[in-house]
């Protein structure tokens, strides 16, 4: 019995090796994309993990293609793989869309209308880096910028930025005896180290100088205006941030999560002060359904309370609760919370057509204030609405957005209103 236990395991060996002979294991050739036009192979062989000499896997290849398709110059990206003599030739597939864009930018609330004029191009070189260079026009007062960003340089873990900018609008600014409208100007230049962590994280160590001035606007509300006239402020500025982004796209769709920690210190050359902010934001996305996307962003910040009207944190429409108004009041802390669910009315191959409804609500901290100011009634606000998206998928971020939100309140149900833009609200 034993003998013939030992035969059969024998018998078997032998039949494994000639099965092993007869399919030996195919590891990949060659990888290749097709359907390039202006992004570098170079620069998308960094995201994909298939090697050649390694063994192809159906997982390891779906992870490839989404990882493609999150790169914001592809549309849609699909695999396949050619036999030949016992080796593997690996195909992607690449739909490409347009980065190189004019910009044709626009949004506004009632007493707040803007426009940006310029270009954007998000894979300049085909390579990933970001080129920008915008007019825009806040409240009938003139800006701009200009911004450079190369994430990976050759390839390797490290890239930079350079911003070179000049905001100007109006901004109100709130004393005891009623709001002063300010004419703000802000001109500023900034580099920024970027160091990739893997393909999912960043770090970014960078410095600013700017200056800051502000003179009394003509136009004002009160007859006896408190407030400097106007203030001049040279300032340098330092940062921390650190990223991570682990969302999938797929066109206008988007499942998974990100976040931003980002730390922030100014020097004031004016009074030697010194002032420090901690600014947090979280997304996350869900998939619901072929035609259903739900969105959902938290916003939490703090900053040194100083018993001053030119605090950091703003409640503006524009930025965080829809139809709140036109930056109505200022923080030294905050908490905000976005969701909106998005569904999907009609999708072509070029186009999208989107109807979303929404809940905005957010609290903040006066200046000077104390904490418990961010649980008083008085700064929670809560706004509720809906809107449509119209995507056109062949651009990047070609997106108009229609908001209408009021508030919840129901001692406050006059106040709402239309919120315009491009893009996503986040």
């Amino acid at each position: 019995m034993f003998e013939k236990l030992i035969l059969l395991l024998f018998i078997f060996s032998i039949a494994v090796n000639l099965l092993a002979q007869q399919s030996p294991v195919k590891r990949i050739n060659s990888i290749h994309f097709q359907g390039l036009e202006k992004t570098q192979e170079n620069y998308l062989n960094q995201f994909v993990q298939s090697k050649v000499g390694a063994v192809s896997t159906d997982s390891l290849l779906q992870a490839d293609i989404q990882r493609l398709k999150n790169i914001a110059s592809i549309g849609n990206a699909t695999y396949r793989i050619d036999t030949i003599d016992q080796t593997l030739k690996l195909v992607f597939q690449i739909e490409e869309i347009r980065t190189l864009l004019p910009i044709l930018n626009f949004g506004g609330i009632k007493g707040n209308m803007w426009f940006q004029l310029g270009f954007s191009d998000i894979n300049w070189k085909g390579n990933g880096s970001f080129l920008n260079a915008t007019y825009q026009n806040n409240d009938s007062r003139h800006g701009g910028q200009l911004f450079y960003q190369v994430t990976r340089i050759k390839g390797s873990d490290w890239g930079f930025s350079i911003d070179v900018n000049k905001g100007a609008s109006i901004e109100p600014l709130f004393f005891e005896e009623g709001t002063v409208n300010y004419n703000y100007d802000k001109i500023g230049i900034g580099l920024t180290t970027i160091k990739q962590i893997g393909l999912y994280q960043q770090l970014e160590l960078g410095g600013n100088y700017f200056l800051e001035k502000y003179a009394k606007s003509t136009y004002q509300l009160l007859e006896n205006t408190p407030g400097p006239d106007a203030l001049r402020e040279p300032k340098y500025l330092t940062k921390v941030v650190y990223k991570g982004n682990y969302l999938n796209y797929h066109f206008f769709y988007l499942k998974g999560f990100s976040w931003t920690v980002a730390m922030q210190d100014v020097y004031n050359t004016l009074d030697k002060a010194w002032f420090h902010s901690l600014q947090l934001q979280g997304k996350y996305f869900s998939r619901i359904g072929k035609k259903g996307n739900l969105a959902t962003r938290l916003q939490l910040g703090i900053a040194t309370n100083n018993d001053s009207p030119f605090a950091p944190f703003v409640i503006d429409s524009q930025v965080n609760l829809r139809g709140v108004g036109n930056r109505v009041d200022r923080g030294t802390a905050q908490i905000m919370f976005n969701a909106e669910y998005r569904y999907t009315l009609k999708e072509t191959k070029k186009w999208g057509m989107q109807t979303i409804a929404f809940l905005d609500m957010g609290t903040w901290r006066n200046p000077g204030g104390t904490v418990s100011d961010l649980f008083g009634r008085n700064h929670f606000r809560q706004f509720i609405g809906g809107g449509f998206r119209i995507i056109y998928k062949k651009i990047h971020g070609a997106i108009l957005r229609i908001d209408y939100g009021m508030d919840m309140d129901i001692l406050n149900r006059n106040q709402g209103g239309l919120v315009i833009g491009l893009g996503q609200y986040f």
